[in-house]
């Protein structure tokens, strides 16, 4: 109960919910626009996931089901360097931030993260 209430007296639910809204659901379209590889950005919260591609009119993903490329190998090392704990599973990374993050904190993730996706835009195949 204790942790409920602090939940509740803090407003974790609520900062989760304007972080998406209001940082990260408008920063991740943004890397969008310039990450052709991003074939759809979902999510709620602080809980989101980009579908990574080799091609957005196919929907080709940039790893197979079950399986990794030297694509998402590569993404994987530069969010490393950059210092970001991405989760992902086959062609989706994952980025969840804490419930306590901060604006600050999320658009420096963000940025990070545009670094990082950067080097494999190069793995983008369709038109």
């Amino acid at each position: 109960m204790a942790c409920i209430e602090t939940m509740e007296r803090e407003r974790i639910v609520e900062n989760a919910r304007r972080i998406g809204d209001d940082v990260l659901r408008p920063g991740l379209k943004e890397l969008a626009t310039r990450h052709r590889i991003i074939g759809d950005v979902r999510g709620r919260g602080v809980f989101f996931a980009l579908e990574l591609v080799s091609d957005r009119t196919t929907k080709e993903p940039l790893a197979p089901y079950g399986g990794s490329s030297a694509a998402m190998n590569e993404i994987l090392a530069a969010c490393r360097e950059e210092r970001l704990l991405i989760f992902n599973n086959f062609n989706r990374l994952h980025v969840v931030p804490p419930c306590t993050v901060t604006d600050e904190e999320a658009r420096d993730g963000l940025a990070r993260l545009d670094r990082a996706l950067a080097v494999a835009d190069k793995y983008y195949v369709g038109s």
